[in-house]
């Protein structure tokens, strides 16, 4: 289960109840969420954490530029994976090489 492999689950305000912080909570994964404008009682997260959501959230965006990721032509998930892996890779290159 994926839960199992998680530590925290990082999401905007839109995700803030009491029922996904229960559910969080009871699978001992942090929940990682602001509260929104109108919470009685706002819960408290880690603000160094939720930064890294704008960084994860580009990244899938610079992975949908690539047409065959965002459409999902690939018809296993093998293949499917094997590409977002490759698409990852070549958005990561250019990070490590040094010319």
């Amino acid at each position: 289960m994926i839960a199992d492999r998680i530590d925290a689950l990082l999401a905007d305000k839109g995700y803030d109840s009491d029922a996904v912080r229960d559910t969080l909570t009871s699978m001992n994964v942090e929940a990682v969420i602001p509260a929104r404008r109108n919470r009685r009682n706002p819960a408290a997260y880690d603000r160094g954490k939720y930064r890294w959501r704008n960084q994860i959230e580009r990244l899938f965006n610079k992975l949908k530029n690539w047409r065959r990721v965002a459409t999902r032509y690939d018809k296993t998930a093998e293949s499917y994976i094997g590409f977002v892996s490759l698409a990852s890779v070549l958005l990561w290159l250019p990070f490590v090489h040094d010319a």
